[in-house]
């Protein structure tokens, strides 16, 4: 069955067409702390998971990447790093309080210029077909209504050749660390929430959602049922989080 998360917001069910306004006021609520929550859930090892995941990229000044559910900007701004003032880089997501908030960080840089910031949904693209040599999409999978759509997507606004990758919290393969990840996860994420943030509730669902998410082996197989070739993961910190890839190979079908 396709898109099986499609009425999981968390642990609760719901229906499809209400999850994805759940979803957005998730991050309405939290976008002002959203990075800094990240750090703290964390310990800061967030951020070398998203360099780990820049490294694989090799970002290239002449390539289009296409950023989704990256509003705050931490991964376009470590991939303008990398590529240089004449990179391309679109981000897209779904919250506008997000893309506010990454606007204004690009504008603190002084980076004016290189950045397109787009309101959309990962199921939906707004974008042409064929349009970006590099898509990314970290900590923002599993917040989608239907995954298997969203990757479908993904393919589709990818150049014969693009590159698909995705920086998710996934599931510690390790039973006896999967037990203490799983403590620390429903006991302290979200007191954290309700400290800092004063948003206890949103940060229940995003450790849920974790829970829900699919295991390294069924993304991998999903993603190459979306069309992807060479479609593998790797852990990091004994799979907390882990980083999917895959490609869109050229079609020589219409030289034949």
């Amino acid at each position: 069955m396709q898109n099986p998360e499609k009425n999981w917001f968390g642990e609760k069910q719901v229906e499809a067409n209400e999850k994805t306004r759940l979803v957005r006021n998730v991050f309405d609520s939290v976008a002002d702390k959203y990075d800094l929550m990240n750090d703290l859930m964390s310990g800061g090892i967030h951020r070398l998971w998203k360099d780990r995941l820049v490294r694989m990229i090799r970002p290239k000044p002449q390539d289009h990447h296409l950023d989704v559910a990256g509003g705050t900007g931490d991964i376009a701004f470590r991939i303008r790093k990398a590529a240089g003032s004449h990179a391309r880089i679109t981000v897209c997501d779904l919250d506008e309080a997000m893309l506010n908030i990454g606007r204004d960080r690009a504008l603190d840089r002084g980076w004016l210029d290189g950045f397109d910031w787009i309101t959309g949904n990962a199921e939906t693209l707004p974008l042409p077909d064929e349009c970006v040599d590099v898509y990314t999409i970290s900590f923002g999978l599993r917040n989608v209504t239907r995954i298997d759509t969203a990757l479908a997507e993904a393919y589709r606004v990818l150049k014969p050749g693009g590159r698909f990758y995705c920086l998710e919290f996934s599931h510690v393969e390790e039973p006896f660390l999967a037990r203490i990840y799983d403590g620390y996860s429903y006991r302290v994420i979200p007191r954290i929430g309700q400290l800092v943030a004063k948003d206890r509730g949103s940060y229940q669902y995003l450790v849920e959602s974790i829970r829900k998410f699919p295991s390294q082996n069924e993304l991998t197989r999903r993603i190459k049922a979306a069309g992807f070739e060479n479609s593998r993961y790797i852990n990091l910190n004994f799979g907390i989080a882990a980083i999917h890839q895959g490609w869109k190979n050229f079609d020589f079908k219409g030289s034949e």
